[in-house]
C-alpha cells in the first residue's frame, strides 16, 4: 500500500482516512473470496466432509478476520492525530481478538464435526462411536469456555486502566474456584462429576438408560447436566453428579445388543411345545429378531395358572419394545385360535348333593 500514498497526499484527511479503510476491507474480502472459492472448487471435486464443515462454519467468522487484519496493516498509512490513531488501533486491535476467538470456537466445531462423521451413532453397534461423541462434546465445551474467559481477560489488559482487572482475571481463576467452591458446592459437583463421566463413561451419547422409573435415551451431555429424551418425546433434565451419585440402568453399556421378554399365564392344559415351535416361527418372519437368543420355558406355577416365559434378542432396545409387543400380540392370537382352552380360567366345582336338595 505504500505505492498509494502520493495518490492520497492531495485528498483531505477524512476522504483519505475512508478510502484507506475502504481499500483496506475490499482486499481483505477479496482474500476471503479467493480463499472460499478455491476450497469450494476443491470441495466439488473431492466432495470432502471436512471442507465443507469449512465453508459452512468459517466463512462468516473469516469475513470478519481478513478485513481487519488489512485494516491493521493500513493504520500506519492513515492521516489522523495520535489520539484519534489509538482509538481506531484500540476498536480494531479489539476486533481482531474477538474474530480470531471466533476463528478458534468455530475450528473447535469443525474438528468436532468431522469426529461426529467419521464415528455415526446410526449404526447398529455404535459403542465405539458413542464413546468419542461423549468425550469430544465435552471437551468442546470446555475449550470453548476456556477461549472465552482468555478472550475477555485479553480485551480487558489491552486497556491500561483495566490491564489489573484483566491479570486478576487469569491470576484469580484458581482463587475463584475455591470461593466458587465454598459458595456453590453442588455446582462445582457437577463440573467434576462432568470430568469423571466424559472419560470413565458409565454413560455416553445415545445409551439407554431406566431412570427415576422412566426410559429413554441420552441426548445431551453438557458440564452440569443430561438430558434424557423419553419415549414419549418428553425430556428428564439431571444434574450431571446424579449418575456418580445414584443407582441407574444402562441398558447400552458395553453393547446395543439386547435381550426382551414377553410373560404369559396360561391354564395348566396348554401344549407348551406347540407355543414353543409357534415363537421361532414369529421370530423367524420377524427382521426384528437378530437370530441369536430363542427361548420359551414355563419360569412359574400357579396355582391356578402358569407363567411361560419368551426371551428374545435384538440389535437395540427399539427394536427389542417392538419385537416384544410382536411377540405378545401374536402368541396371544395363536393361542386364542388354536388352543381357546389354554387361556386363563377359573375352575367351579359344584356339589350335586347339595343341589338336590
Amino acid at each position: 500500500m505504500n505505492n498509494l500514498i502520493p495518490y492520497f497526499e492531495h485528498i483531505p484527511d477524512f476522504i483519505s482516512n475512508l478510502l484507506i479503510l475502504l481499500l483496506a476491507i475490499i482486499s481483505g474480502l477479496f482474500i476471503r473470496f479467493i480463499l472460499n472459492k478455491s476450497i469450494w472448487l476443491y470441495y466439488r471435486r473431492s466432495k470432502s466432509f471436512t471442507f465443507q464443515q469449512i465453508i459452512k462454519h468459517l466463512h462468516t467468522p473469516v469475513g470478519f478476520l481478513l478485513p481487519l487484519i488489512m485494516v491493521n496493516a493500513a493504520l500506519p498509512l492513515m492521516r489522523m492525530s495520535k489520539d484519534s490513531l489509538a482509538v481506531v488501533d484500540k476498536i480494531v486491535e479489539i476486533g481482531l481478538v474477538l474474530a480470531f476467538a471466533a476463528v478458534i470456537i468455530y475450528s473447535i466445531k469443525i474438528l468436532e464435526s468431522v469426529v461426529f462423521h467419521i464415528y455415526d451413532i446410526n449404526q447398529s453397534n455404535n459403542l465405539k462411536a458413542r464413546r468419542i461423541r461423549t468425550q469430544m462434546q465435552f471437551i468442546r465445551q470446555l475449550l470453548v469456555s476456556i477461549i472465552v474467559v482468555l478472550t475477555i481477560a485479553a480485551i480487558l489488559m489491552s486497556f491500561e486502566n483495566m490491564r489489573k482487572l484483566g491479570a486478576g482475571l487469569l491470576g484469580g481463576v484458581a482463587i475463584g474456584a475455591t470461593i466458587l467452591g465454598f459458595a456453590a458446592q453442588q455446582s462445582l459437583g457437577n463440573l467434576l462429576a462432568g470430568f469423571q463421566i466424559a472419560f470413565t463413561q458409565p454413560i455416553r451419547i445415545d445409551d439407554v438408560l431406566v431412570v427415576e422409573g422412566e426410559w429413554g435415551r441420552v441426548e445431551e451431555i453438557t458440564l452440569t447436566y443430561v438430558v434424557l429424551r423419553i419415549w414419549d418425546q418428553r425430556r428428564l433434565i439431571l444434574p450431571i453428579s446424579y449418575f456418580i451419585q445414584k443407582p441407574f440402568q444402562n441398558w447400552t453399556r458395553n453393547s446395543s445388543d439386547i435381550l426382551g421378554t414377553a410373560f404369559f399365564y396360561l391354564d395348566y392344559r396348554v401344549p407348551v411345545e406347540k407355543v414353543r415351535e409357534e415363537l421361532t416361527r414369529l421370530l423367524q418372519s420377524s427382521p426384528l429378531w437378530d437370530k441369536k437368543v430363542n427361548v420359551l420355558q414355563v419360569t412359574d406355577t400357579k396355582e391356578r395358572s402358569i407363567e411361560i416365559r419368551a426371551l428374545m434378542s435384538a440389535r437395540n432396545s427399539g427394536e427389542a419394545f417392538d419385537l416384544r409387543c410382536y411377540v405378545r400380540e401374536n402368541l396371544i392370537k395363536f393361542i386364542e385360535n388354536n388352543y381357546p382352552e389354554s387361556l386363563p380360567r377359573t375352575r367351579a366345582e359344584i356339589d350335586h348333593a347339595i343341589v338336590a336338595t
